[in-house]
C-alpha cells in the first residue's frame, strides 16, 4: 500500500514507524503466524510454567503485551532521538525477542547445556518454603523465606515451634528444599487450624514476606487500590464503568480518563484532520464506505 517506512521516509524524514510481528522482519520464520500461545511454547516460556506433571499458559496474554510495551517504549526513544536528531526511524518488535527478553533468569541458568529450573507451579523451584499454602477456612496464603534468619522468625512467630528451625532434616535451605514434602506436611497442619487473616497476621508479625492470593474478585476490591485512589468511573456506550488509573503517579500531571468512544465515533474528525472535507465525507457516508 506504499505506507511502509522506507515508501514514506522520503517525504516524511521526521516519521518514527514502528512495526509489530511475530517473529520480525526478516528471517527463516519471518512468515509464520503467531499467535500468544505459539510465542509463549517458542520462547520456552511453557517449558518453565505449571506443574511438574504438565506445562501451563500464562493467565493473560504476555507475549502480547511484552512486544507492546517494548514498542512503547522503543517509540518514546526514539522520540527523545528525533528531538535531538530531527530524523525518525523504522522500529522491528518481535514478539519472541520481546518475550525472549522476559526469559532471561531461566535462560540464562540454562547457559551452555545446564539443566533449566524445573516447573514447580506456583511454588518456586529452589527455595522452600516459598510459595502457596492453605488455611483452615479455604484461602490460600503466598510466602516466602529468603535467609536462615527469616526460618528461625518462621519457625517461632508462625508455626510456633523453634525446635523445627534447628531440625537437621531443616536447618539449611538445601535441606529444606529436600524434605519439602515433610515440612508442607508441618506447615499445612499448622495452618488448617488458623484463618487466612491469621496466618497473615502471624506472618507479618514475622517479618516474613507474604501476600493473600486473590481472585479477581478479590483484586476489584483491593484496599490498596481504594486507598490510593487507583478507580475512576469511565463513560462508555453502555453507561460509566470503574476502570483503573496507568500505573505510575506523575508529579506534573493528572493522567486523562476520558469515555470509552463507540465504533465509528471519532471517523470523521480524523478525516477531517488527515485533509478531506465534508463533502467527501458526506459522500462516503451515502456510499457506505464508512
Amino acid at each position: 500500500m506504499g505506507l511502509d517506512y522506507a515508501s514514506l521516509r522520503a517525504q516524511h524524514p521526521r516519521l518514527i514507524v514502528c512495526d509489530i510481528s511475530g517473529y520480525g522482519q526478516d528471517g527463516p520464520c519471518r512468515d509464520r503466524k503467531a499467535y500468544d500461545l505459539l510465542i509463549q511454547s517458542e520462547a520456552g516460556f511453557l517449558s518453565v510454567t505449571g506443574s511438574a506433571d504438565a506445562p501451563a499458559k500464562s493467565g493473560n496474554s504476555v507475549a502480547d503485551i511484552a512486544a507492546g510495551m517494548y514498542a512503547y517504549s522503543s517509540i518514546l526513544a526514539a522520540l527523545i532521538q528525533r528531538g535531538r536528531t530531527g530524523q525518525g526511524g523504522h522500529i522491528d518488535v518481535s514478539m519472541l525477542e520481546s518475550l525472549g527478553e522476559w526469559m532471561g533468569y531461566p535462560m540464562y541458568y540454562a547457559y551452555e547445556g545446564a539443566p533449566p529450573p524445573p516447573r514447580a507451579g506456583a511454588a518456586h523451584a529452589s527455595i522452600y518454603p516459598y510459595g502457596p499454602f492453605a488455611a483452615g477456612d479455604g484461602g490460600t496464603v503466598m510466602l516466602g523465606l529468603q535467609n536462615e534468619r527469616e526460618w528461625k522468625a518462621f519457625c517461632a512467630g508462625v508455626l510456633q515451634d523453634e525446635t523445627l528451625a534447628t531440625d537437621p532434616r531443616f536447618d539449611t535451605n538445601a535441606r529444606r528444599n529436600q524434605h519439602r514434602e515433610v515440612l508442607q506436611a508441618l506447615i499445612l497442619s499448622v495452618f488448617a487450624r488458623l484463618t487466612t487473616a491469621q496466618v497473615l497476621e502471624r506472618l507479618d508479625q514475622a517479618q516474613i514476606a507474604n501476600a493473600r492470593m486473590n481472585d479477581m474478585a478479590g483484586f476489584w476490591a483491593h484496599p490498596q487500590l481504594k486507598a490510593r485512589g487507583r478507580w475512576r468511573q469511565v463513560g462508555s456506550p453502555a453507561g460509566d464503568i470503574p476502570a483503573l488509573l496507568p500505573p505510575g503517579r506523575h508529579s506534573s500531571f493528572d493522567y486523562r480518563m476520558d469515555p470509552v468512544p463507540r465504533v465509528g465515533q471519532h471517523t470523521d474528525a480524523i478525516l477531517r484532520e488527515l485533509g478531506h472535507g465534508d463533502d467527501a465525507i458526506a459522500r462516503w457516508h451515502a456510499e457506505g464506505v464508512l
